[in-house]
């Protein structure tokens, strides 16, 4: 018999969908005790309507307009923070003090200091939890860490990781407000470093180790915008894009470059790591395809023949590929919604006596020092070791 996991969700908009979409369809596809029960979700008051209908949505069976009424309810288990940044740590100190199971998007907190508070409140509570960076869980992503694991691409010597985006490069774009939150300093802590390059962080780090030191630049286009709740024309205090360079603990080299200016691109994130023996290359923009340079032969170290080298198309589909044994027939693709999906049930895997959801809060802690050195480093123009 399954067991009712009661979800109280804080957030309505694009992140709570992804979440609540992945609460209804877990155990229709993965096989877990516990079965999530959309028990209540929350947004501001002066959201009332939109969280009503987000409610009859996606079927929740009640709402609340204060956070801390619902981290205080007793039939509440898990508490999902998807509301903006800066409410991040607030929400998860309370919610371990009452001994919620939480989950966070990402990222974890406005800055490192905030997360250390975070991680320690949840370890010294004992609660689980789990940080949403759901790249991790692309089906080819995982493969690219299988095949690093089975040592096929050898010592690895450069990563380069891009995520491009284009949708604030009117200057007509105000800041604030809910849907713009991510414009506004305050509420965000940084711009695409916090939102963007997070993620590729917290990929390049599960691939290819910690990154040790780092030289950065940022760059903010539109130095002025009006802000949604003011009306007034403030500065602009978030990053719209920045670069930098790391040198990683296993001595390889990296190039990482943000931006939310790169006209056309809409989501484009994007890795590739050369080894000695190969190379792995991943576009979220063709997110069902691994590609793999196999230059020799990891068990003997023989060079592959001449006329055979070249980059293989790997369509992660089959049902051997992470993941895709729980979906469809090989050949048939799934999508970005299903990386939330495979999140959790792994995170169900955990709470059930399985290994332990990674990444945790302290795992996000370490994302948030890189991404905190990257703003150290942009801002006094020094490389910045890793603490």
């Amino acid at each position: 018999m399954s067991k009712p996991l009661n979800v109280g969700m804080i957030g309505c908009g694009f992140m709570g969908r992804a979440h609540s979409n992945a609460y209804r369809k877990v155990n229709n596809f993965f096989k877990r005790d516990h079965r999530p029960v959309l028990k209540a979700c929350c947004a501001r008051a002066e959201e009332k309507d939109k969280l009503q209908a987000f409610a009859e949505s996606w079927g929740y069976e009640s709402c609340e307009t204060d956070w801390r009424k619902l981290v205080q309810r007793a039939d509440i288990d898990l508490i999902d923070i998807c509301a903006p940044n800066f409410m991040h740590r607030d929400i998860a100190l309370a919610a371990a003090e009452q001994g919620k199971i939480i989950i966070c998007e990402k990222p974890l907190a406005m800055n490192a200091a905030e997360a250390e508070e975070m991680v320690a409140a949840v370890e010294k509570a004992g609660v689980p939890n789990m940080v949403s960076f759901n790249y991790r869980r692309v089906p080819a992503i995982s493969l690219a860490r299988q095949i690093l694991d089975e040592a096929r691409i050898g010592r690895p010597l450069h990563y380069r990781a891009t995520y491009l985006q284009d949708w604030t490069i009117a200057e007509d774009v105000p800041q604030g407000g809910m849907a713009l939150w991510r414009l506004d300093v305050k509420v965000a802590g940084s711009g695409v470093t916090g939102d963007l390059l997070a993620h590729s962080i917290d990929t390049a780090e599960w691939l290819n180790g910690p990154i040790q030191r780092l030289v950065a630049a940022t760059e903010t286009f539109v130095k002025r915008r009006k802000h949604l709740e003011t009306g007034k024309v403030e500065p602009v205090g978030i990053d719209d894009a920045c670069m930098f360079l790391a040198i990683f603990e296993n001595g390889s080299m990296g190039t990482f470059e943000s931006t939310r200016y790169a006209r056309g691109r809409k989501n484009y994130n994007t890795f590739e790591l050369n080894g000695e023996l190969g190379s792995v290359f991943f576009d979220l923009e063709d997110p069902h395809i691994l590609q793999y340079f196999k230059y020799a032969d990891p068990k003997t170290g023989a060079k592959i023949e001449d006329h055979l080298t070249g980059w293989q198309r790997v369509h992660v589909t089959n049902f051997e590929h992470p993941y895709m044994d729980k979906w469809w027939v090989p050949g048939c693709t799934i999508g970005y919604e299903h990386t939330f999906i495979h999140g959790l049930a792994d995170f169900l895997t955990g709470l059930e006596g399985g290994a332990k959801f990674q990444p945790d809060f302290r795992s996000a802690l370490r994302t948030q020092k890189v991404c905190d050195a990257v703003l150290e480093s942009a801002r006094t123009g020094q490389w910045v070791r890793i603490p």
